[in-house]
């Protein structure tokens, strides 16, 4: 004979045990969508902050809030054409017997957050003579070329008149005494450099300048001004600066 109430009572085991099955499914699926829900939700937030991020006069002409003078040590740069075996027309300017120290890489149009660049595609080909004019500033005619054509057509300004602010920018930053004639590799701290930039430029604060490295190397001295060559602060830049506790300064070429 069949025990009607042992079958009941395997019948419900085995109803308990499909219930603890489809729960546990229904957990796992509910789990999987929750992550990719909270994916979807990481990813909206963060194209909304890169949209925040582009100002809406993207790239405007002339539309822009601050400029950042660039300021390159030429020694750490021709340190890494060499070891990049890079020693073609291109760094000969400026990597060959003429000691440069810090010279300009560029004076770039700003916003408060980002900045524009390539103004005008196709840029308006800069006149020759006016690149050979920049020479004793910026030694590489490759350079002067690509910087008008990705800052200085942003900067509302003719091909003169964008040169011309360069140079009046360069003209009112002072370099510090003792980096211009290093005829051994030093080592400094980012937070002195900024100091001794300081010094000797009244108005100058903190606030105004960051220090990039490459690597272990000075790469770069920046410095905020206002679109008349003010010194002014920019919080955005500074953020960016080299968090190394020392970069190394490598010696200026025949000094």
């Amino acid at each position: 004979m069949f025990d009607i109430s042992s079958m009941i009572s395997r019948g419900s085991i085995s109803l308990v045990s499909f219930s603890r099955v489809s729960l546990s499914r229904i957990l796992i699926s509910a789990g999987l969508l929750a992550q990719a829900a909270i994916v979807a939700i990481a990813m909206t937030i963060a194209m909304s902050g890169d949209a925040s991020a582009q100002d809406r006069r993207q790239n405007a002409a002339g539309e822009f809030d601050f400029y950042v003078l660039s300021l390159s040590w030429s020694p750490s740069f021709c340190e890494e054409a060499s070891e990049r075996g890079n020693n073609g027309r291109g760094t000969q300017a400026q990597c060959g017997g003429r000691p440069f120290s810090f010279v300009v890489h560029g004076l770039w149009p700003q916003y408060d957050r980002g900045f524009p660049e390539y103004c005008q595609r196709p840029s308006p080909r800069l006149a020759r003579n006016i690149m050979t004019s920049m020479l004793d500033l910026m030694p590489a005619p490759g350079l002067i070329f690509n910087e008008w054509d990705k800052h200085g057509t942003c900067s509302g300004l003719g091909q003169r008149a964008y040169f011309e602010a360069i140079r009046k920018a360069r003209a009112a930053v002072k370099i510090p005494e003792e980096f211009l004639q290093i005829s051994e590799p030093k080592t400094i701290a980012p937070a002195d450099l900024e100091q001794a930039f300081i010094k000797v430029n009244p108005g100058l604060s903190s606030s105004a300048i960051s220090v990039m490295c490459g690597g272990r190397r000075l790469s770069e001295v920046r410095i905020c001004l206002s679109k008349d060559l003010q010194f002014r602060s920019c919080e955005e830049i500074d953020r960016r600066a080299c968090r190394r506790d020392q970069v190394l300064m490598p010696p200026v070429r025949g000094g």
